[in-house]
């Protein structure tokens, strides 16, 4: 199954939740495809912040804007705690996860070149980085 992840940000929960249907659009979005978010952003707040992915699962994370068809289209919130750490992050910290985020996906048998990781990554830590200075949040289309 193909899907597309977009990464974007928004000013608030129902801002976010109005691009269910249709998407971000281009300014302020990054889009990438194939790999499940919901548990990659879990993944990446325990790789950068810290925690368990059990505690974070228990606590809400992420948490789910908007959604639609039975899941097949959901509009999640990048934690506040993520989006801190992303934008935080230095490089070879973002180099560090996504190597380590790699390798647990080739573990449960998911193949994610380590250069793709890194990218996706440091991508959204710019995206974390730019909402940041803007009072916006960042939110999760997949589609």
């Amino acid at each position: 199954m193909s899907i597309i992840v977009e990464f974007f940000m928004a000013p608030s929960d129902a801002s976010a939740a109005s691009v269910l249907k249709t998407g971000p659009g281009r300014a302020g979005s990054l889009s990438f495809g194939n790999f499940d978010p919901e548990g990659a952003v879990v993944e990446w707040e325990c790789l950068l912040a810290g925690g368990g992915f059990e505690d974070l699962v228990e606590a809400g994370e992420p948490r789910i804007v908007a959604e639609q068809d039975n899941d097949e289209r959901v509009v999640l919130a990048v934690s506040p705690r993520l989006s801190a750490a992303l934008a935080d992050a230095e490089e070879s910290e973002l180099r560090d996860a996504a190597v380590s985020w790699a390798a647990q996906r080739a573990a449960d048998g998911e193949a994610i070149d380590t250069g793709i990781a890194e990218v996706i990554l440091s991508d959204l830590a710019a995206l974390a980085g730019s909402a940041r200075r803007e009072g916006q949040d960042v939110y999760c289309r997949v589609a």
